[in-house]
């Protein structure tokens, strides 16, 4: 039996950071200091976490970053006079909005008043715009980190059936289309999807993206199949994050799949730092 290829996020986000250093340089060069900006909700550890490590990495690329904390108190003017800030400061290239915020504030609206210039999560509603439309634009952080991952490892996705368990708008949706662009047939499955593990047996490449501990089962995968595991779980009793898959079992069918973690997460943060990169750089154009 073949043995299964683990899908390396970690090695593959340090050849990108690697990448974006001389570039990050030669910016500062030239007189321009790339910078993102988070907006975080202060009460989740979680989210606080998350973007200690994207602000960590990013000093590391040469990135200065800073944050803006949303607490319990801020109001919808608040939230909105700060997107407004940071869409006007030329000294700020990229803007990250971490979901999620305090549920008396609109993300909603706060993401339609975040310029797509700036949205280098590619979450607004202009960027997946760009993306249904084919047009250039930042896309989104996770799934292009997947496609980066697709393409180091030179899966080919051309005629392909691919299957997306997951129908958000920052990972299923915009992954379904950039699947698409790669000319794979694509089915995106969902809560209501009648008999999933059928339906995922069919899938050449399958990317679990729902946010279910693992959900897909070892007997759900197509042998030689590519399975992209989006999932990251907290699980009591777990020492560390747990998959949308079943990883062991599924690893005995699949011809490829990536780890959680080290997969598909260290890929998402140099995804965003690129994006970042790019929204320096286009200050010339």
């Amino acid at each position: 039996m073949q043995e299964t290829l683990m899908l390396d996020g970690r090695e593959l986000a340090k050849q990108v950071r690697e990448s974006l250093k001389p570039r990050v340089a030669s910016l500062k060069q030239q007189g321009i200091q790339p910078r993102i900006e988070a907006i975080v909700a202060s009460q989740d550890p979680a989210s606080l976490a998350y973007v200690a490590m994207k602000q960590k990495w990013a000093g590391w690329v040469g990135i200065e970053s800073g944050s803006f904390s949303v607490t319990a108190q801020t109001s919808q003017n608040e939230l909105l006079d700060q997107v407004d800030r940071l869409n006007s400061d030329p000294r700020v290239h990229g803007v990250l909005i971490q979901h999620p915020l305090p549920k008396h504030l609109d993300e909603d609206e706060a993401l339609s008043q975040l310029g797509a210039e700036k949205d280098v999560d590619g979450i607004t509603s202009q960027s997946l715009g760009k993306l249904v439309a084919g047009l250039p634009g930042f896309r989104c952080a996770t799934p292009l980190g997947i496609t980066k991952i697709l393409d180091h490892y030179r899966i080919d996705c051309e005629g392909k059936r691919a299957v997306v368990i997951g129908r958000s708008v920052i990972l299923g949706k915009p992954m379904a289309l950039m699947l698409l662009e790669r000319n794979a047939t694509v089915t995106i499955a969902h809560s209501r999807t009648k008999d999933l593990p059928s339906l995922c047996r069919e899938a050449d490449i399958l990317v679990a993206a729902v946010g279910r501990p693992e959900l897909v089962k070892g007997d759900w995968i197509k042998p030689g199949a590519v399975v992209i595991d989006a999932g990251y779980n907290k699980v009591e009793g777990r020492d560390s994050d747990v998959g949308d898959c079943d990883t062991e079992a599924c690893s005995r069918l699949a011809s490829a799949i990536t780890p959680v973690p080290g997969g598909v997460g260290p890929m998402t943060v140099a995804s965003l730092l690129a994006n970042t990169v790019d929204a320096a750089e286009k200050t010339f154009a």
